[in-house]
């Protein structure tokens, strides 16, 4: 089986979410199991730095687009084949998608254009490459546009398979820009990717591929409804026998608290000693009061309203009554961003924020904080709250998607039957997240208890080989029809 893995960001070469740590690891995870995956995405200056091997396939000049090359090499660490687009009007800039002030860059249509009409060239017959996919694997809204020019080439389509990572974003563009992108007006429609007078790219990935696929099997049902449906609810909830929920899976290699590189020490959940080694050195990083009492709650997200960064803020007061101290990394909406920037300025030593991301910190913040708040309005998958039981730091969530998935609360029954990770909100508010923060404050005092709890998430098979497995199966589903 091969197939062709169309992506706009893959970690290490280049990151700004939870998709990139999916790209950089499903291809690695399938070819484990025998298939040939090879990643496609733009060749970003970090790309261009990182990738190995790295040699030009061709150049060629569009029409719409300009010049612009295929370069091929590798993924540093798993191999893992890796083409390249490069463009320098497009893709030779910092920010992926938004510029430093965190507005859209005003080229994003065609940025993404020209990379869903290469994921549907080179997957299609008059691909110049040697390597023809029996299956395109597009991924997000950045590729959305790739099923739709397969599907008015003509000729036979190669199958494809399109992941929804967070319904969300949407690719939301100008009418006028169709022309631009060399589609036919007849794709602008309701049956097709128009959307509210406007053209989506997620709408057309959604209405074209042959297959649809989200992170969590929760999320796949909870997409059909207009809570969650982001206005495409009623088109996925026709295609609902088309779509399949397939719960991510973590880099079990790279996640590892017993040889991860950026920890100060490391530890296990048979030696569980590195883990207050961790705590006091991320205290004396962040200018945290060096207290091993105080209970120290992590971080590691967007700030923004979906993922309850303002339930946390207005709970704050209260949480801070507790007795807790804060380490939060991340970036995300203005407003939010200046309100955790005030709470810090006003508890020196009891809240740590670093705007921004930092690979290495987001790993010692996993380590070193005893309790993971990841109180999330909706959530695909989610990524952080495995990390945090890997890690041996229950997580408090909201029970939505991947979330309701993959975290077990800690109730007594579950506790006594060893099957207890974390703590799970059944709704989401400031009182409740309170209540749930001091539950787990509470058990957090009974050593013996705490640290089973502990053990029951950092043993738990997170790894990718059951998903990729999933996806296969998926493949091997569309292939044959």
């Amino acid at each position: 089986m091969k197939v062709l893995f169309a992506t706009s960001e893959a970690h290490p070469l280049a990151k700004t979410g939870g998709l990139a740590d999916v790209s950089g690891a499903l291809p690695a995870a399938l070819q484990e199991i025998g298939v040939d995956a090879r990643v496609l995405m733009p060749a970003y200056p970090s790309a261009l730095e990182k990738a190995q091997n790295l040699s030009r396939v061709f150049r060629i000049r569009l029409p719409e687009h300009g010049e612009a090359s295929l370069l091929r090499g590798m993924f540093p660490g798993n191999g893992v084949p890796v083409y390249l687009i490069e463009h320098k009007s497009y893709f030779e800039r910092e920010g992926l998608y938004q510029d430093e002030t965190g507005r859209d860059w005003p080229d994003n249509a065609m940025r993404f254009g020209l990379l869903s009409q290469f994921a549907a060239w080179l997957a299609g017959p008059k691909s110049p490459l040697d390597f023809r996919p029996d299956v395109l694997h597009c991924n997000d809204w950045q590729i959305g546009l790739a099923p739709a020019y397969l599907h008015f080439e003509g000729a036979k389509p190669t199958p494809t398979v399109f992941t929804v990572h967070n319904l969300a974003y949407q690719g939301i563009f100008p009418p006028e820009d169709l022309k631009k992108l060399g589609l036919p007006p007849e794709s602008f429609s309701i049956d097709g990717m128009e959307y509210y007078g406007k053209l989506s790219f997620l709408k057309a990935g959604l209405y074209y591929a042959n297959h649809l696929t989200t992170v969590s099997p929760t999320y796949a049902g909870e997409i059909q409804t207009e809570a969650f449906g982001m206005g495409m609810q009623g088109l996925l909830a026709t295609r609902g026998k088309d779509l399949t929920g397939i719960l991510n899976g973590i880099d079990m290699r790279e996640w590892n608290p017993a040889a991860d590189p950026h920890l100060a020490a490391p530890y296990s959940a048979d030696n569980l000693a590195g883990k207050a080694l961790n705590k006091r050195a991320l205290q004396d990083e962040l200018g945290l009061q060096p207290d091993a009492k105080a209970p120290l709650l992590g971080m590691v997200s967007r700030l923004t309203q979906q993922k309850g960064s303002d339930v946390v803020i207005e709970a704050m007061p209260q949480l801070l009554k507790l007795g807790a101290q804060f380490a939060v990394l991340g970036s995300g909406e203005a407003k939010l961003e200046n309100a955790w920037r005030d709470l810090a300025a006003a508890h020196p030593g009891r809240i740590a924020l670093k705007i921004g991301y930092n690979e290495g910190l987001g790993h010692r913040i996993e380590a070193g904080a005893d309790i993971f708040l990841m109180p999330s309005r909706f959530e695909p998958c989610g990524l952080n709250q495995m990390y945090s039981q890997r890690y041996g730091t229950p997580p408090v969530v909201h029970k939505v998607g991947g979330l309701a998935d993959t975290v077990s609360h800690a109730s007594l029954a579950s506790l006594a039957s060893g099957m207890a990770t974390g703590f799970v909100l059944d709704r989401l508010d400031a009182a409740s997240l309170v209540d749930a923060v001091n539950r787990a404050m509470v058990l957090y005092r009974h050593k013996h208890a705490w640290q089973k709890l502990m053990r029951n998430g950092m043993t738990r098979d997170f790894g990718w080989t059951k998903s990729a497995h999933q996806y296969l199966g998926v493949y091997k589903k569309i292939c044959r029809a």
